[in-house]
């Protein structure tokens, strides 16, 4: 028996169904302590402390084309390898500061 492989993204999800909507809203309505949740056992309030959110989050990279400043361009390959990395965690770090 061959088993096929089904890959999604956000942007080409299935739709939800009336009937998968229907039994989401049936597990809604339970009670935590009436949930099967033997296959996934609830982490420990140690593993809690320890969890670090997003360590294997790696984001899809784009190519494009930027226009920078000589200037700026120099400073950012004086410091080695990886430039290109140290653009992208600027623009990162404004991004999330932004967000804040």
């Amino acid at each position: 028996m061959s088993k096929r492989i089904v890959s999604h993204t956000p942007d080409n999800l299935p739709p939800v169904t009336a009937g998968r909507r229907e039994r989401l809203a049936e597990l809604g309505r339970k009670p935590d302590n009436e949930i099967d949740t033997s296959d996934i056992p609830e982490l420990t309030d140690e593993q809690l402390r320890s969890a670090v959110r997003g360590h294997l989050y790696r984001p899809i990279k784009k190519q494009i084309t930027a226009r920078v400043d000589a200037d700026v361009l120099e400073w950012l390959k004086a410091h080695g390898k990886g430039y290109q990395s140290r653009i992208n965690a600027i623009l990162r770090r404004e991004m999330l500061a932004s967000l804040k």
